[in-house]
């Protein structure tokens, strides 16, 4: 029989779980808010801390509400689903304050979170598992730290168009007689379905990962799926035969459509293919891109640096405001897409290279005026910073999607530069990441 304990809920973890200290022991409990005194049952520990779910609360929080999804506890996507939406950016606020304060000892005072009107339905992007329960095909999502599929109908987070459309899927697969994924067996066709929509057009993307090169009534169940669903565009099977958790494969057929989608951000418009990094919140990416380039105060002379380029997305709108941009990135489909981007759209003062950031910086003989870096969740590298105080450029426009590596990523900044502005955004709402802007101008 599990352990259960009874106490009051004193904090809340960097992951959006609260923190019980009772005895000796530190439990770390799923949906538990702050001030709320609860029994939990204890599941299992890890690196010295207790994981624990909720049996009974007796004390609840008057920012509790009611999930609008059903199985939010079960699937592990969502962290606050059961609380206000203000409780949540109160909660991501500090978590860059406590960051910045503990890490990087930086005392500089940080912005109110940018929320969104309505935290809901705002993915552009969903990737479902398929599987078979009960003889029945299902898709979902994975419960945390299994790959059990929560069975679902809709996710409350994703775009509205996408829930129909997974559901045919299921409805084509059982009366077409396409497997679904058998992870255990390694046998079956659709391991994964990707969905991609447009904020700007009537446009959807459906990439069907499957686990074998063809398969009966494809033909069949893609003019059916498109006939059902206009909206659909552009239809991917993309082959991933390997026994992986990675999601996509090499190996890509156009089934219909060209192969991509538009969209547009801040009067841009951008192709989406199968692979194209694209930020899945284009409500909360335009604020967050007029936001770094208002800070970035573009000057017809200036030479701007645009490292972790992605597809260059901040890179073409600078370039639109004036100057020259460079945009570095490691990925080559990304800067292929890039490229196509800015010729898409006349943008001609801009390069977009092929390379590590580290070692372009490291090797350049280049002088930049302003530097606006995105850098994946480890944060940058401790040369490409030291570089940055090397060649000193006026301006640095960091956009961190990972408070820890931002604090510790500052801390290096700090000997030549100085702190403008920190400005938090919520990209991801109901869920525990935060990103953050900050502005740091050349002591």
């Amino acid at each position: 029989m599990k352990q259960i304990i009874r106490g009051v809920c004193t904090d809340i973890s960097s992951e959006g779980l609260g923190i019980i200290k009772a005895n000796w022991m530190i439990i770390f409990v799923n949906g538990l808010l702050l001030g709320e005194e609860a029994d939990v049952e204890i599941q299992y520990k890890r690196a010295g801390v207790f994981y624990a779910n909720i049996k009974k609360i007796y004390k609840l929080s008057k920012d509790r509400i009611k999930p609008l999804c059903p199985v939010s506890t079960a699937c592990g996507g969502c962290t606050f689903q059961n609380a206000t939406y203000s409780y949540e950016l109160a909660f991501k606020k500090k978590k860059v304050e406590d960051a910045l304060r503990k890490i990087g000892h930086i005392s500089h005072p940080v912005n109110d979170v940018i929320g969104m009107d309505e935290p809901y339905n705002y993915r552009n992007k969903i990737q479902v598992p398929f599987g078979r329960e009960n003889k029945h095909v299902v898709y979902g999502f994975y419960k945390a730290n299994t790959h059990r599929i929560i069975p679902i109908k809709e996710c409350s987070i994703e775009d509205k168009k996408a829930g129909p459309i997974l559901q045919d899927i299921a409805y084509l697969m059982e009366s077409m007689k396409i497997d679904p994924y058998n992870e255990d067996a390694r046998s079956g066709v659709i391991r994964h379905v990707l969905i991609r929509t447009s904020k700007s057009f009537d446009e959807v993307m459906v990439v069907l990962v499957t686990n074998v090169n063809t398969f009966p009534s494809k033909g069949n169940f893609v003019k059916e799926l498109t006939k059902r669903h206009p909206e659909i565009k552009t239809v991917v099977q993309n082959i991933n035969t390997r026994d992986t958790n990675v999601i996509l494969g090499e190996k890509e057929e156009v089934l219909f459509g060209k192969g991509f989608i538009k969209d547009t951000l801040l009067g841009i418009e951008f192709h989406i293919s199968s692979k194209s990094f694209f930020q899945v919140n284009p409500v909360q990416c335009e604020k967050l891109y007029d936001i770094a380039i208002g800070l970035a105060d573009i000057k017809q002379t200036d030479e701007i640096l645009d490292a972790y380029a992605g597809v260059a997305t901040i890179g073409i709108l600078c370039a639109k405001k004036g100057g020259h941009v460079t945009s570095v990135e490691s990925v080559k489909e990304a800067v292929i897409n890039g490229r196509e981007n800015a010729k898409r759209n006349n943008i001609t003062n801009i390069d977009i290279i092929e390379d590590d950031c580290t070692n372009y910086l490291l090797n350049t003989n280049r002088h930049f005026d302003v530097v606006i870096m995105d850098p994946p969740r480890k944060g940058s590298t401790e040369e490409f910073l030291k570089a940055l105080n090397k060649i000193r450029p006026s301006k640095i426009i960091y956009i961190s999607c990972e408070p820890s590596t931002l604090a510790r990523d500052l801390s290096i900044l700090s000997s030549a530069y100085s702190i403008d502005v920190i400005q938090p955004l919520d990209m991801f709402p109901r869920s525990f990441h935060v990103e953050t802007i900050v502005g740091l101008y050349r002591k």
